[in-house]
């Protein structure tokens, strides 16, 4: 019997698919230094961003069951 693929933990915890197949990812270095960051920049961080289409293959092969 085989076994079943087991979830990338620290990937379901960084990356979130949409229901149409799209990986999302939040970008970085959003949580402290924030004051001198550029208000543009402040308000990009909260937006999730898409993921690169050969890296999304790889994240949706390390979350089998999402």
């Amino acid at each position: 019997m085989a076994t079943k693929p087991k979830t990338h933990k620290a990937i379901t915890k960084r990356y979130r698919i949409t229901p149409t197949g799209k990986v999302l990812r939040m970008k970085g270095n959003r949580s402290h230094l924030r004051r001198k960051k550029a208000k543009r920049t402040r308000r990009l961080f909260g937006q999730p961003q898409p993921v690169a289409p050969g890296m999304a293959r790889r994240i949706r092969r390390a979350m089998p069951h999402a």
